[in-house]
């Protein structure tokens, strides 16, 4: 039995994992990376993420060409070649793919394919296409991402039933289509399906769409969705499926009447479950929570001191950018240095049409929590920019401490907010006041100003829109 000893192992090969299998060579050490997919990169890059934007990209597109007559621009009927859409998705996956393996290969990270099984805390066994292998390490770093969840209800093992994984293969377009979730993975995919062609009704149980969003910024996606969706069902509660020919029928319940329903195709995007089942787990002292994520300090190590978990197995947001940060406190915590993961600003992007973009505190946290703030909004109708593209449906508001005008949180929505919400986390992280926000000269004419003028608004002193003055502080 052949063994490979490494300093570190790190398994999982998606944002969080190789980030920090390239942090930790960068340092010194000796490294080995186990990814159980042909190619590093995680459902991010393969399933998530980055094909998703891609489509997104292309729904938008669509939506502009559309659109395009009012300018004086017209152009002929849409056609689509499903197939070159997917190569060119696929495409976009095989640069990014290709490019992280090759980084791998010149930090001198071992890579070894396969399924590692914590034999105990310093050995794990990699099941890989050659047979056993084994790597005793010193330290590792648990990084397997999530999966999405699907009820046992709706696994009938049927693919016409899909998740996020069977929608992004973007197999066919179906015309009648039941999306089941209106938090972001819903939202999005919905957002592609009815670009490309589908009629789209859109089943959530809660009473609003992305839940636990600031209701301000959800307002404009809500009503661009209305307007791209066949219907839009709040409150609505999916209880079975079935096999139907061709078809799935639907029992859902809506305003307390029951609806029986054929679609298509159903997405059903209601979340995702870490992947900590079938690690080896149990032969370590690594706790996990009632949820099933794993448990850990905010140095990111678990209840095994040598084992550090990060990413979307270690709870909190789902976030490829969460899991990149804390990939390199994990690494810095091994190296000797005086690292956690707390009070960290994480935004969080929508991308929705229009997109959704958030750091921070939120107006509604702020109230669940008791802290008193201000609000400074800066509607994007007043935005020579977002006129220029006809896309004045966007918002851009600020939440400010009263006492010390300190920037507590930052919230975009519309047109590229993903792109803007740098500046707000940057605001948040260095302890900016909106003084510093509102003297800081932002080009024009760019949606950047939305984000200067809000802070104006505070003050009373925004060009572009009329607001109170803020009362001048009394003269001693």
């Amino acid at each position: 039995m052949t063994k490979h000893h490494t300093e570190l192992v790190v398994v999982g090969g998606g944002p969080g994992g190789y980030a920090a299998a390239f942090y930790a060579a960068e340092k010194g050490m000796k490294v080995t990376l186990v990814e159980m997919d042909n190619r590093l990169g995680g459902v991010c890059l393969h399933r998530g993420c980055i094909p998703s934007k891609s489509l997104l990209h292309v729904a938008r597109l669509i939506r502009e060409v559309r659109e395009s007559p009012v300018r004086g621009v017209a152009f002929g009927k849409m056609e689509l070649d499903l197939a070159q859409l997917r190569s060119w998705k696929d495409s976009v996956i095989d640069k990014l793919a290709t490019g992280i393996g090759l980084l791998a290969d010149r930090r001198n990270v071992t890579v070894m394919k396969g399924r590692g099984y914590f034999e105990d805390a310093t050995n794990l066994r990699v099941e890989t296409d050659d047979g056993q292998q084994f790597v005793v390490f010193e330290k590792a770093i648990v990084a397997v991402g999530s999966r999405p969840s699907i009820p046992s209800q709706f696994d009938l093992g049927n693919p016409r039933i899909m998740t996020s994984d069977e929608a992004l293969a973007l197999e066919e377009i179906p015309e009648e289509m039941l999306v089941v979730g209106g938090g972001y993975i819903g939202m999005e995919l919905g957002t592609v399906y009815a670009a490309l062609g589908s009629r789209i009704v859109l089943a959530e149980a809660l009473p609003s769409l992305l839940a636990g969003t600031d209701p301000d910024l959800v307002r404009p996606v809500q009503k661009s969705a209305e307007a791209a969706f066949k219907e839009i069902r709040l409150g609505a509660k999916v209880g079975s499926m079935a096999t139907s020919g061709k078809q799935i029928g639907v029992v859902m319940e809506v305003e307390g009447k029951s609806l029986e329903e054929s679609y298509d195709r159903v997405l059903v995007a209601i979340g995702r479950v870490p992947n900590c089942d079938d690690l080896g787990l149990e032969n370590t002292r690594i706790q996990r929570d009632d949820r099933g994520f794993i448990r850990v300090n905010p140095q990111r190590q678990t209840d095994e001191p040598a084992i550090f978990a990060i990413g979307d197995v270690a709870g909190g947001v789902m976030l490829a950018h969460k899991a990149s940060k804390e990939a390199r406190i994990a690494v810095e915590v091994m190296a000797g240095e005086a690292r956690q993961f707390e009070n960290i600003v994480i935004p969080a992007v929508v991308f929705t049409d229009p997109e959704i973009a958030w750091c921070g505190l939120t107006q509604s946290g702020a109230k669940e929590m008791g802290i008193e703030v201000e609000v400074a909004k800066f509607p994007w109708a007043a935005s020579g920019r977002a006129l220029s593209f006809d896309r004045t449906d966007g918002l851009t508001k600020i939440i400010i401490d009263p006492s010390t005008e300190r920037i507590l949180g930052v919230g975009i929505v519309g047109v590229g907010a993903g792109e803007l919400i740098g500046e707000g986390v940057l605001a948040v992280e260095m302890g900016a006041t909106a003084r510093d926000l509102a003297e800081s000269v932002h080009p024009h004419p760019t949606l950047s100003e939305t984000l200067m003028e809000s802070a104006e608004a505070f003050y009373g002193t925004a060009t572009h829109v009329h607001s109170r003055k803020k009362k001048p502080e009394p003269v001693e």
